[in-house]
Formats: C-alpha cells, structure tokens, sequence
C-alpha cells in the first residue's frame, strides 16, 4: 500500500500529503482551532490511501501542527501569530501572518529571503507553496536568493531532550534528520524551478552555525524582519519506535513573531532594526557558518 515504506515511493507520497497540509495551514485555508477534513475525504482529494493520511497526521500532530483524537478528527492547535512593531499605517494590510508577508515578498521580480531558524520546516512549508503559485503563473519573480543558517550537527543543543533522561541522544537525532529532510525538499524544489526555466536565476545557500538559536528570524527583501523568541515548553514526543517521551522542547510553530519595516527614515525603531538584523546577518554568514557537516550542507 502507499502508506508503507516502499521502494517505489511510498515515503514520498506521506510527504506530499504532510507538506500539502502544512502549507494549507500556513496560508489559512485550515485556520486555527478549525478541524481538517476526514480521512477519506483528504485520501480521496490527494490521490492516496487513508494509510498514508494516518501517517502524514501523525508527523503533524508530533510536530505540533495538529491534535487529533479518536472521533473527534484533527484540529489546528498552532499557527504562526505576527504582532506588528510599525505604525498601522503603514503597515501592509495583507501582513497578518507569516503566509501572507512571504507571499507577498515572492511578488517581486527579485527575492531575497535571509532565515535563521532551528529547522527549516515550516520555511520548506512556505516556500512550496510559493514554487505552487510560481507553477501556476500567479507570480513570476526572475530570481529568488534564499539564504538559510541552521544550528551546526557537532553541537549539543539544550532541547530538543528528554526530560527524563539527558542522556538520551534521540531528540537529538529526531532533530537532525527532520533539519536534513526540508532542507533537500527545499533544494529540490528550488532546483527545479531552475531546471524548468520558471526563474532565470536560483540561489540557494544552506550554512550551519555553532551556534543556540534562541530565536527565529526572517528578512524579506532587506526592508522587512519577522523575529520571535523561542519559548521552552514541556511537550509528549514520539520516537520513530512508537515510544512517547515527555520532552523539553521549545515552541517555534506557535510563537508571536514582531514584524518591523525599514522606512525612509533610517533612525526610526523599524529602519535600525532591520539593518542590525541583517548586519548581524551578515557578519554570522561570512564569518562563522560553515557550508559542511549539517542538512543540506
């Protein structure tokens, strides 16, 4: 069945399905607290068996994306929440969450996205369905210059961990392979835009830092930073055995993110906050990451 680890693509098809849900959480077509369709009604829509709608669920709901209880079906229990730090003003009306502030970014001929993260999930999330809109011929920027830095492999890292047992290397290891996982989607995707000729120019740099993020940051175009601080939270983990642990973990899907915008006037609080973000950017770019030894490295 198309649920099971096959050779032919069975692991394949159950992220097709777990990204194409992620993204329509991510763009609020299944918004918070709201309930995601049935089983048989997402198998018979994506082409795929319920075995493989289980599985994606599961990713989803260890993820943090989703609950789901037995009669009940599986509902929304995080999002990405944005507070604004710029005046109403002359803030965009569509910069209400991450979704609408990265689509909005992709409208430009020229794309530059700088992101610090712990994974790169939810930006693989984002980005697939940009490469959707760009396939559809909504948009139709000429290049896309993503730059991604990623906590270094050799680091030990406070969470994700056991809480029980710190000695338990399998948070750790969770970790790694969910980082090495979307950032090839990301390659991949992104490789193919090139391929088919859809972007003139394709820029993709992933580099790892021996560095702790204790925050989330995204700069859009240089003229826009989304940050967030992580905050750590005891959460149930389950393992690729089945075995559920209590771990501590920090909150990265359901964190307020502040958005600031560089204005014309470069002492307001938006304009220095942005150029510091990139500047400190920059400087960790070039002078600490490395281009080996981690996802996509």
């Amino acid at each position: 069945m198309d649920g099971q680890r096959t050779g032919d693509g069975g692991g394949r098809k159950f992220q097709r399905v777990a990204s194409e849900l992620r993204s329509r959480m991510t763009d609020g077509r299944y918004p918070l607290r709201s309930f995601l369709p049935s089983e048989r009604d997402l198998a018979e829509e994506l082409g795929v068996s319920r075995d493989t709608v289980q599985r994606a669920l599961r990713e989803l709901a260890d993820e943090g994306w989703i609950e789901s209880r037995q009669g009940s079906g599986s509902r929304v229990v995080k999002t990405q929440r944005i507070q604004s730090a710029t005046p109403k003003a002359s803030r965009s009306p569509r910069g209400a969450t991450l979704g609408p502030l990265i689509s909005e970014a992709f409208e430009r001929d020229e794309v530059t996205l700088d992101v610090y993260t712990l994974t790169s999930e939810s930006l693989d999330a984002h980005i697939r369905l940009q490469v959707e809109r760009i396939r559809a011929g909504t948009i139709r920027p000429q290049r896309i210059a993503l730059r991604v830095l990623l906590p270094s492999e050799s680091l030990a890292l406070p969470y994700p961990r056991n809480k029980d047992d710190r000695s338990d290397d399998r948070p750790q290891k969770r970790l790694r392979a969910i980082g090495r996982r979307h950032t090839e989607s990301l390659r991949t995707m992104l490789r193919e835009l090139a391929t088919e000729n859809l972007v003139q120019s394709v820029d993709l740099g992933i580099r790892h830092v021996p560095l702790v993020p204790m925050c989330k940051l995204y700069l859009l175009n240089g003229v826009e930073a989304l940050h967030g601080m992580y905050e750590v939270i005891d959460r149930p983990m389950e393992l690729d055995n089945g075995e559920v642990i209590t771990a501590l973990d920090v909150l990265g899907l359901g964190a307020t993110l502040t958005h600031h915008v560089k204005d014309g006037d470069p002492t307001s609080p938006g304009s220095v906050f942005v150029g510091s973000m990139q500047t400190w950017f920059e400087s960790v770019w070039s002078r600490l990451a490395e281009q080996r030894g981690g996802p996509g490295g």
